[in-house]
């Protein structure tokens, strides 16, 4: 089932962010329109969609802080177009799961679960078949760092509330992790330690069922 989230929910279920479940609010509304690229920002750009393209499966390391400054960590898998896994590590126990269709959400802890549409999520911009931040995505800010530079951008359809900051480095190009700030202001950072290139992922990795309906004596939905 899929359900509307209240105010809280993404707060504790996803220590603010990591999918970015659906959210109310009106940052698209107060943000401003999408930036006027320099050529250079645009050659970045493109750098970065090549990149993202070319990464059809991955897996890695990650840690989250959330906007609290609380950090947790573990285990990414990435299976573009739309699939996505994040194995928290004990004693976290969340598990976020893309399917392709559906992000969802086990808290073992909790002994809870929800599901959200990828497409109203932000990390739908980098996970689509074909990624274009020139068409139906604001890229509001390119900005060079020491050793890489980082792209923020926001739904321009206005599907999915909230913005996404995603930094690469330089030397070798690579993903180092993203920032998804929802519409009160409130960041969550992923910061990757590892990803690396990988092929034949098994599909059973990105399948995340209600563990409530599978329970002895309860029909199956």
């Amino acid at each position: 089932m899929i359900r509307t989230p209240a105010p809280n929910l993404t707060r504790r279920s996803l220590a603010l962010g990591l999918a970015a479940a659906p959210l109310a609010g009106g940052l698209f509304a107060a943000t401003p329109a999408a930036a006027q690229l320099s050529a250079a920002d645009k050659a970045l750009v493109d750098k970065a969609v090549a990149y993202l393209e070319g990464l059809s499966q991955a897996k890695g390391a990650f840690v989250q802080t959330d906007p609290r400054g609380v950090t947790t960590q573990g285990q990414i898998y990435l299976k573009r177009p739309g699939k996505a896994r994040f194995d928290y590590a004990p004693p976290s126990g969340l598990l976020v799961v893309s399917d392709g269709d559906l992000v969802s959400i086990a808290n073992e802890k909790l002994k809870t679960f929800e599901s959200y549409p990828l497409g109203a999520t932000p990390l739908s911009l980098f996970l689509a078949r074909q990624i274009r931040l020139d068409r139906g995505v604001q890229v509001t800010r390119v900005s060079r760092l020491a050793d890489g530079f980082s792209i923020t951008a926001r739904d321009g359809k206005k599907e999915a509330d909230g913005q996404i900051t995603l930094t690469f480095a330089d030397a070798p190009m690579r993903l180092i992790g993203w920032t998804i700030t929802d519409p009160q202001g409130q960041s969550t950072r992923i910061r990757l330690t590892s990803l690396e290139k990988v092929s034949g992922l098994d599909e059973s990795l990105f399948v995340l069922k209600d563990p409530r309906n599978l329970r002895p004596g309860r029909a199956r939905m």
